[in-house]
């Protein structure tokens, strides 16, 4: 009698264990204070943390806030230009009397429509022009090995219209500091002169080229004003194709197509702006 009781209990106890849910510690979710905050944008209510989907197994609590709301429109300005002059350098001897001038500038107008919250689309047009002037190198490596170049300069410009996507992640509430990630797709078309002497005769090489990149720009974008944005991006990823046709003194050289890519941080590709946002 005893072990039938026993035995009767046991069974109850298993099956209130098993007709009661089980819940995990893990699987219970606070939204957190941030979450429900709202802000009016344009007469709207709208969240101030936009919701993101957390890929990763723990949650680190790292918001994106709302920076740039959607249905404004961004236009923007980035410059960005290089110089270097050498003047009677020594190199262990080897290098002397060198004489060069470089410069290398760009201008990229811009214009964008935020689609989404923190999520934009836009045009942008780019021009770039860079020289350099030669005018004296003297190389001497040992009695039989020395040469000596003059005279030799380069020019070149290019035009390229592209379209890109960028994303903003905020950094804060107060909608100050902003880092993003921007995809580009362009298409350019440009020119350049190479020309230097050899044995005493003039060599003018004409080129031109066009291609096609897509490109990936991290960047840091700063509200200093309202409406006002100052912005720095670096190219980091790029994927391009090239087609160039060569001319020397006005005979054909022929073509060739090119194509390539890199991942590296390129401390010449750094490009600065102002962004206006209405």
């Amino acid at each position: 009698m005893r072990i039938k009781i026993i035995a009767i209990l046991l069974m109850s106890v298993i099956g209130c264990w098993a007709s009661e849910p089980v819940v995990r510690k893990d699987s219970i979710h606070e939204i957190p204070a941030e979450m429900k905050r709202r802000v009016i944008v344009d007469g709207d209510t709208v969240p101030l943390v936009i919701p993101t989907k957390n890929y990763g197994r723990y949650d680190r609590g790292l918001f994106n806030y709302l920076y740039i709301p959607k249905g404004q429109w961004s236009f923007g300005l980035t410059a960005s230009y290089g110089e270097l002059n050498t003047d009677d350098i020594q190199v262990l001897s080897v290098l002397k009397n060198v004489d060069f001038e470089g410069k290398i500038y760009s201008l990229r107008p811009s214009i964008a429509y935020t689609f989404a919250n923190n999520q934009s689309m836009g045009m942008r047009l780019v021009y770039t022009r860079g020289k350099g002037d030669l005018n004296s190198l003297a190389m001497d490596f040992d009695d039989d090995m020395n040469f000596t170049l003059h005279d030799v300069s380069y020019y070149s410009q290019t035009y390229s219209l592209g379209v890109f996507y960028r994303n903003y992640v905020g950094l804060s509430d107060q909608k100050r500091f902003a880092v993003f990630n921007e995809v580009s797709l362009d298409f350019s078309t440009g020119s350049s002169r190479f020309k230097r002497y050899y044995n005493d005769e003039l060599y003018d090489t004409h080129t031109i080229t066009r291609g096609a990149s897509l490109n990936f720009s991290p960047g840091l974008c700063v509200f200093i004003q309202e409406y006002a944005a100052f912005n720095v991006s670096f190219g980091v990823f790029g994927v391009k194709l090239n087609k160039e046709t060569q001319t020397t003194n006005g005979v054909d050289d022929g073509s060739r197509f090119s194509s390539g890519a890199n991942f590296k941080f390129n401390i010449f590709n750094i490009n600065f702006g102002l962004m206006i946002v209405i």
